[in-house]
């Protein structure tokens, strides 16, 4: 490959992937004018954040597989065309019902380019530059959601919230006809697509995140919600069942066989739920409740999203050392000890004082999860299969986020409301104090990781034979974990 086209692969790739990272969180910092212009409730906020975070997690896995069957820079073409077209329908959306819709896109959008853009960078450098360029590929994706509140927050004092999508707009002109022509047009090994399992898992999702949404409207015993609930379980287990069944899963559940990737994906879970939920929340209690404009608003949480750029290169030494599960414990309980102190201190007249070492603390242990929890996954599994783990863990995480922003929400709908700040605060601490019940508990699962002498000593489950060791397919659907993602 000549020195040009890699070239043109790091700037495409690493701009794109920058560019789907930051939609995570740009738009915390913005509801509580969105939900001003739009006329929005809870609800509406939190399918604002999950219409994008939902279908991004859901087609994480699929978005790879495209790239593999029909080439990879033409997927990532269209999946950069798609992001840049509903950046703008959001931008322009005269209602809330079409930003949803239109983040929906964007996450489709989104799924076909992150992981695509991992391969094609990957397989453009050489292998001794290789570490090198993934690594900045990751640091990238990392200040991509790191900043996010902080750029949404500037973005909306300096011009309107629709200018956190319009930012994609341009970028997006620029790096679609870019990458359809600059760079390689390789494909990996083709796979079949899973569609009937890509249909039951996000039907049976769907279904539950409904029933959790519109609970405290239509009532938790209303046909509605109690419907929703029962059908999005029984679709979802449905899912379990063809993917047990079916020859080329877009899952493959004998990879929970491995304590390791079992115990980690559901530490992964736990972890998302209560940091997603709880940052929907305080980023809007920052402004509902002590009056600060969105971009104080993203400085005042900037010691929490940017911490891990601090400790992560300190502690991943310690990770190679001592192994992942003490540091994902300790990450996990400084997270849920972060969170209690801001639940238990949370009221109509809360000083940001008393609220930023809460804020650190929980910065820390967010960058001592994401330390380990990419090599904890991959040391898992055998190597044929580090690209399906990796990107089934991230689409774990992101779906764990999509529920904690529901769940959360919804306690903080049956305890608070926008009422008055007291009101916001009262339903923002309760629910804040499960979210710290939720991520304590995944530091009770992290303690079933194996250690590091039970990692060296266990081998890893056999890969079945259909999955050929092919490391570029293996490539397709990994995502290192950015901070936090």
């Amino acid at each position: 490959m000549s020195a040009s086209t890699t070239r043109w692969t790091f700037f495409v790739t690493t701009l794109a992937a920058f560019m789907v990272s930051l939609d995570n969180l740009v738009v915390t910092t913005a509801l509580p004018e969105i939900r001003t212009s739009l006329g929005a409730g809870i609800s509406d906020l939190e399918w604002t954040v999950n219409a994008y975070t939902l279908t991004f997690g859901v087609l994480l896995l699929t978005g790879a597989a495209l790239g593999e069957r029909f080439g990879r820079r033409r997927i990532l073409g269209i999946g950069i065309a798609l992001f840049t077209v509903s950046s703008a329908l959001a931008a322009l959306a005269p209602n809330i019902e079409t930003l949803i819709t239109a983040r929906a896109v964007q996450g489709v959008g989104g799924a076909m380019i992150l992981p695509l853009t991992l391969t094609l960078l990957s397989n453009a450098v050489a292998p001794e530059r290789r570490g090198a360029a993934l690594g900045i590929w990751g640091a990238v994706s990392g200040l991509g959601v790191a900043f996010g509140p902080l750029i949404g927050g500037a973005v909306v004092d300096g011009w309107a919230w629709q200018w956190i999508f319009w930012i994609n707009v341009p970028v997006g002109i620029l790096l679609a006809p870019l990458a359809l022509t600059r760079l390689s047009p390789e494909r990996g090994k083709a796979q079949r697509l899973d569609l009937p399992g890509l249909g039951l898992v996000t039907a049976g999702l769907f279904g539950v995140v409904w029933g959790l949404v519109r609970g405290n409207t239509a009532g938790w015993g209303s046909l509605e919600v109690v419907g929703s609930l029962v059908a999005g379980a029984i679709v979802t287990t449905l899912f379990v069942v063809w993917e047990m069944r079916s020859e080329h899963p877009m899952l493959p559940l004998r990879l929970f066989r491995s304590r390791g990737f079992a115990a980690s994906n559901v530490t992964a879970m736990l972890f998302s739920f209560g940091m997603f939920g709880s940052i929907f929340l305080l980023a809007q209690f920052l402004q509902t409740v002590q009056g600060s404009g969105p971009f104080e608003a993203g400085l005042k949480m900037l010691p929490w999203t940017a911490m891990p750029m601090i400790v992560a290169p300190l502690a991943g030494p310690l990770s190679d050392r001592i192994g992942g599960r003490p540091l994902l414990v300790v990450g996990l309980l400084l997270q849920a000890a972060g969170l209690a102190w801001l639940a238990g201190n949370m009221s109509a007249d809360t000083p940001y004082s008393t609220q930023w070492p809460a804020f650190v603390i929980s910065g820390i242990g967010m960058a001592l999860f994401f330390v380990p929890i990419a090599n904890v996954v991959l040391g898992s599994v055998p190597q044929s299969d580090t690209g399906v783990a990796s990107g089934a863990n991230n689409a774990i995480r992101e779906i764990g986020g999509v529920f904690g922003v529901a769940v959360l929400a919804a306690v903080f709908s049956h305890t608070g409301s926008y009422a008055s700040p007291q009101d916001y605060a009262d339903g923002t601490s309760i629910a804040t104090w499960v979210g710290a019940g939720v991520v304590l508990a995944g530091a009770i699962a992290a303690l079933f990781v194996p250690g590091l002498k039970r990692q060296a000593a266990d081998p890893a489950p056999a890969a079945d034979p259909a999955q050929a060791a092919d490391p570029s397919p293996a490539v397709a659907g990994a995502v290192p974990e950015p901070v936090p993602a």
